[in-house]
């Protein structure tokens, strides 16, 4: 298994350029709450419904400056 490269954000994301990246994404939002997901995990267990998202088919991502998406969790 490969190991995980830990990077940090100031938002939520889930994008095309980063699959396959083997990235575990940490985001704090405004309110200070910090939250931690393995970007390609969330992408595989969500596909149907991201590439069915007008901003992922038009933009190639999904972005939340606020939260997880219950989705995603």
């Amino acid at each position: 298994m490969n190991k995980l490269n830990k990077i940090t954000k100031t938002r939520f994301v889930i994008s095309n350029s980063l699959l396959g990246k083997n990235l575990l994404i940490k985001f704090t939002n405004k309110k200070g709450e910090s939250f931690e997901y393995n970007h390609d995990e969330v992408f595989a267990r969500n596909q149907n419904l991201l590439m069915s998202m007008n901003c992922f088919i038009k933009y190639g991502n999904y972005t939340n400056t606020n939260k997880l998406p219950n989705w995603a969790k």
